[in-house]
Parts: structure tokens; sequence; C-alpha cells
């Protein structure tokens, strides 16, 4: 699968970026080093502009896998990265995905999770005919929880394995 755009109304979903134009790595290196990112985003380090390009690289190459399709969160009018947001875990043959999505710190509680997850949701079951998407996340990740009742989200109660911290991992499904 190649990369798409979505309009989202009030922000833009495109691929991440850095190149003359538009380079996503500052803000990337930002929001990973934020304390609060760190504690429910285990399984990625970025601290460096070559870990932010091997991270922007990553999702090229998941978008060619079709194994996770990923959109960083813009501003339209200046491409300023606010988050990202994606289906992983994809399997298209199955009619399944996991959402997640992150916003910057600077730009939180705006609803910009809302609204990203949202029309990532309507790609997904639109465009790809997904049947079910999953949402999880740690139990005391209020904020998640809030999104993912906006998004439509039933919560089907913990899962059986915790997070990797330990934590209670709760699970929210979505169908077509």
């Amino acid at each position: 699968m190649e990369p798409v755009e979505i309009d989202a109304g009030a922000y833009s979903l495109r691929q991440l970026r850095a190149d003359r134009r538009l380079d996503d790595r500052p803000a990337l290196i930002e929001a990973f080093a934020d304390p609060a990112h760190r504690r429910y985003v285990l399984n990625y380090r970025v601290r460096t502009l070559d870990e932010a390009t091997e991270y922007i690289a990553l999702r090229l190459a998941q978008w060619a896998g079709d194994e996770r399709c990923s959109w960083a969160v813009a501003e339209p009018a200046t491409g300023r990265l606010l988050g990202e947001v994606g289906l992983r875990e994809l399997d298209l043959a199955a009619g399944y995905a996991e959402a997640a999505v992150w916003v910057h710190p600077a730009e939180r509680r705006r609803g910009i999770a809302s609204t990203a997850l949202d029309a990532a949701l309507r790609f997904g079951f639109g465009v790809l005919g997904l049947r079910e998407v999953s949402y999880r996340y740690e139990e005391s990740n209020a904020d998640s929880a809030a999104v993912a009742r906006r998004c439509g989200f039933t919560r089907i109660g913990p899962e059986p394995e915790p997070a990797p911290t330990g934590e209670p991992l709760i699970r929210w499904l979505r169908t077509a």
C-alpha cells in the first residue's frame, strides 16, 4: 500500500516527513522525550535525529508491507506535526486492525486524538474494508479512555495479560 493523505477537517493526516520542505524529526524527539509519552509508548526510542529518521523510515516500510497505516497529524496551513495516528497489526484478510494514537505534549486536550482517530477509522472501515478495530491502553491512561468513548468504541474490559509495565491493559472494540 502507498501512504494516502486524509483531510480530517481541522487537521490533515499525512505521511511523516524529513525532507527539505518539512521535517517532523524535531517534533518527534520532543514528543518522545515527554514523561507521559514515554510512560505509555514503550516500544520506540526517538532521542536523536538519526533515531527519528529511522522511525519515519519504519512507518513508510510498514505502509509498503501492508502492516500498518500511519499518519502524521498535522496543522493544515503549516504542516506542523501535532501527533500520530495509525491502524497497526493490520490484517486485511481478516478485516482487523488495532488503533493507535498519540499527541505532542504541547497540543494535548484540544480534541486532536479523537478527530484524527475518527478519520483513520473512516479510512479503515470505508477504504480498507476492515470489520473490526480494537483499541488498547493502560488502565491509568484516562485520556485514552476518553478518546475511545468519543470515537464510538465499546469497552470489552481488561486483557488477560497486563501491559509490559504490569498495569492492566484495557481493550475496546469498534465494528463496521
